[in-house]
């Protein structure tokens, strides 16, 4: 017990005790980083570096052009990439603030209030995790269009809203919330409402802050949308349009689709890592113990 004395188990400065864990992570982390830094060069090859053999994992003469024939194909068909552009932050912003509205007050609802078919619904809502999107494509075409949403630009972010994932996720977060909290809430007169923005929502940050991440990454790359239920070219998406370029399938293209291919992929990088604190974060370092 006394050799145990004054160690940490986790201290937060090195400690030559850490230098075993260093040398199993260090290589496993540079090996997981290997993908991320072939597309970013990927991105950047001029064709003769694209097409050489044996191929370079790293760019030896980087090049903008990829992203400049981007922007000249998109001009040449009469809508500028802004218009894309500006389209999916508008309908990424929209659904990943309205779906993690959505979900933690459902949420809260199935954790902490007693209603009718409660547990039959949230059974139903489990359910749904075993349907991949390609399975309920052809109901949700069915219902779009009885809708009257066909060629509207509510048809992006209206059937994205709810996520099965995120309710079964940040529900068994709510779970944890000690009810004897609330209760002491709502006997000093706090209504539902204050109830959940003040006291249940930031206890569970991680598990909305997960929710953002993956809304963000289903929506980011969404292309049904645009593929299916719109005619009108200005309403559809940055990521359909360059998901198009895919189909030029030709060697002068294969650098515009590694660039395409960058773009679809940085912003996922960026919001994760921004947000990889709250997403690790347990529930006992949000407070609730």
């Amino acid at each position: 017990m006394a050799s145990f004395q004054g160690m940490k188990i986790n201290p937060k400065k090195f400690h030559i005790s850490q230098l075993k864990f260093y040398m199993v992570i260090i290589p496993i982390s540079i090996f997981m980083t290997l993908p991320i830094i072939y597309i970013l060069n990927q991105a950047f090859k001029p064709l003769d570096e694209i097409f050489r053999f044996p191929p370079t994992f790293i760019v030896r003469r980087p090049t903008l052009q990829n992203f400049r024939m981007i922007l000249s194909l998109t001009s040449n068909t009469g809508i500028p990439m802004s218009r894309f552009l500006i389209n999916t932050i508008i309908i990424t912003v929209l659904t990943v603030v309205l779906s993690i509205f959505v979900t933690a007050m459902s949420a809260y609802a199935f954790s902490k209030k007693k209603f009718g078919a409660k547990e039959w619904l949230f059974r139903l809502n489990q359910a749904a995790l075993m349907f991949v999107p390609a399975a309920v494509s052809i109901p949700r075409y069915l219902i779009i269009v009885k809708l009257g949403l066909n060629n509207n630009f509510l048809v992006h972010i209206l059937p994205l809203i709810t996520m099965p994932v995120g309710l079964f996720l940040v529900k068994q977060f709510v779970d944890q919330v000690p009810d004897s909290l609330i209760e002491s809430a709502r006997i000093d007169g706090a209504g539902e409402f204050l109830v959940m923005f003040k006291i249940v929502f930031p206890l569970i940050k991680p598990a909305l802050a997960t929710v953002g991440i993956l809304c963000f990454q289903i929506v980011w790359g969404a292309t049904e949308a645009s593929n299916l239920y719109l005619v009108d070219d200005t309403l559809k998406s940055f990521a359909f349009y360059l998901s198009s370029l895919a189909t030029l399938n030709t060697p002068a293209m294969a650098g515009v689709q590694a660039a395409a291919s960058l773009i679809m992929f940085l912003p996922n990088l960026i919001i994760f890592i921004a947000m990889q604190s709250r997403v690790m974060n347990t529930m006992s370092h949000s407070g609730i113990k």
